[in-house]
């Protein structure tokens, strides 16, 4: 059995991923900030899929509930292969640079940046104590943003939050390859979701316009699919590498 830490799993890019993973034969853990019937409904469909699940709360940003997460999802699965960080908050509130508050700052970098940090800090620690065969490696997966590369300065704090989280993966993608464990960041664009729903009217019109290169929205699936295929180890020899599920939106062009 092989099994997966999904966290943010509730909804949008964090449920699709958690499916896709169930198809592709990992157990999943399921782990949101509070067990709702949204969770609930994902470890359902999971299970539907023929693969055990369980849901689990949790908040990212407290780190002293990390280890108890890792421990219940171990506990009911067994013996974890794979994270996926997917859970994030956005900025409170979209606007000048020069409003943002400290409030905002704080909950986008405690949530996307420090606490995923810890939380792979974590799951790190046990992978290392726990080697894998020469021939079969772990996985942790990164879930960023194009705006860990491209500035969005009506939500500055959210892009520092991923910018920085994009430099973590990097390091832990070298600290851990000689350990079995491959890291990788992907990096969605826009992605249609709930959390983007509120600019959607916003970017329809400059997508149309040629914002990406392939002019509708991506889907959660798609990038489901893409963190599928890193969990299966689709990418032998690489490390750290950053995958773009964008629709060209970050390729330079005139």
């Amino acid at each position: 059995m092989t099994t997966a830490l999904v966290t943010g799993a509730q909804r949008g890019i964090g449920k699709a991923i958690a499916l896709e993973l169930a198809r592709n034969g990992f157990d999943i853990a399921a782990l949101d900030y509070e067990v709702t019937d949204a969770l609930r409904a994902v470890v359902h469909e999971v299970e539907v899929l023929g693969r055990n699940g369980i849901a689990l709360a949790g908040d990212i940003g407290d780190i002293a509930g990390h280890e108890r997460s890792l421990d219940a999802a171990e506990k009911a699965l067994g013996p974890l292969a794979c994270l996926v960080n997917n859970a994030g908050v956005s900025v409170l509130q979209r606007g000048d640079l020069l409003d943002v508050t400290p409030e905002s700052y704080d909950r986008c970098l405690d949530v996307n940046t420090r606490g995923t940090f810890f939380l792979t800090q974590a799951f790190a620690k046990r992978m290392v104590q726990r080697p894998a065969p020469p021939d079969s490696r772990r996985t942790i997966i990164t879930i960023t943003s194009c705006s860990a590369v491209a500035a969005s300065v009506a939500r500055g704090e959210y892009c520092i939050s991923k910018a920085g989280l994009s430099m973590a993966s990097t390091l832990f993608a070298l600290r851990l390859a000689q350990e079995n464990v491959d890291v990788y960041e992907v990096q969605p664009g826009l992605i249609e979701t709930e959390m983007t729903a509120p600019s959607k009217s916003r970017y329809d019109g400059l997508i149309e316009a040629g914002l990406t290169a392939i002019r509708r929205w991506g889907r959660p699936d798609e990038v489901a699919r893409v963190v599928a295929m890193l969990a299966r180890q689709g990418l032998p020899y690489t490390v750290g590498q950053p995958i773009r599920v964008d629709g060209g939106l970050l390729i330079s062009k005139f």
